[in-house]
């Protein structure tokens, strides 16, 4: 299956959390230093300006940045797992055809995290429990459908973003005990990343999750 048709199926159909998990190992095993360079291009052009946001919370904004590049390490996430190949070249033709739809989509996950953030803090703090815990869950519904959306976005670059949209939300309905599932155990992989590295690019945290999100979300005859 060439890499452009296989960009071309975007199906709400993927294998279960687990194996997902382990297809997206075997993956970034098998690129490892590829998606090491990729990870690391991001994590610097991102860390620098969520750090510098603590004292100047308007360099937080620039963080939108990211959207695009993250766009296109969802791209060459995307690529790996239904062609089982990848290279550098990838990053750059992603940024190219997603950078839209990865500033957007950036966008929506910034402010919808933020927000979010804010409102458990906010509640939590005001002894309004119930409240923070209905901001904790709406957060996780919105960390579970991105999960998904990403790589159908990527995958269906001509598709309208609400079609997409559509796609993520049924893939969801019809698997929602799989997808908390697997945005729990990523969620989980990421902060043990934060935890063990220095700083974030020196691990590929990132590049696992949209490995893992691209099996678990495109469909089975795609990924093989």
């Amino acid at each position: 299956m060439t890499t452009a048709h296989a960009l071309e199926v975007v199906r709400p159909a993927g294998l279960p959390p687990g194996l997902a998990l382990r297809a997206a190992l075997r993956d970034l095993y098998a690129h490892s230093w590829r998606f090491f360079l990729l990870d690391a291009a991001l994590s610097v052009c991102l860390v620098p300006l969520a750090v510098a946001g603590f004292w100047a919370p308007p360099a937080w904004l620039l963080l939108l940045a990211g959207g695009p590049l993250a766009a296109a390490l969802a791209h060459c996430a995307v690529v790996t797992a239904t062609t089982g190949e990848l290279r550098l070249g990838e990053a750059l033709t992603g940024l190219r055809l997603h950078w839209r739809r990865g500033l957007f989509l950036g966008a929506v996950f910034a402010g919808g995290t933020g927000l979010g953030g804010y409102a458990v803090a906010f509640y939590g703090g005001r002894g309004v429990l119930v409240l923070a815990v209905l901001a904790v869950y709406l957060l996780l519904a919105l960390l579970v459908v991105q999960l998904v959306l990403w790589p159908l976005a990527v995958g269906g670059p001509d598709r309208p973003l609400r079609r997409v949209l559509e796609d993520a939300l049924r893939t969801v309905l019809a698997r929602p005990l799989q997808a908390l599932a697997l945005t729990l155990a990523l969620v989980l992989v990421n902060l043990l990343g934060l935890a063990l590295a220095v700083v974030p690019f020196l691990t590929l945290t990132i590049a696992y999750s949209f490995l893992a999100a691209a099996h678990f979300a495109l469909p089975v005859e795609a990924t093989d």
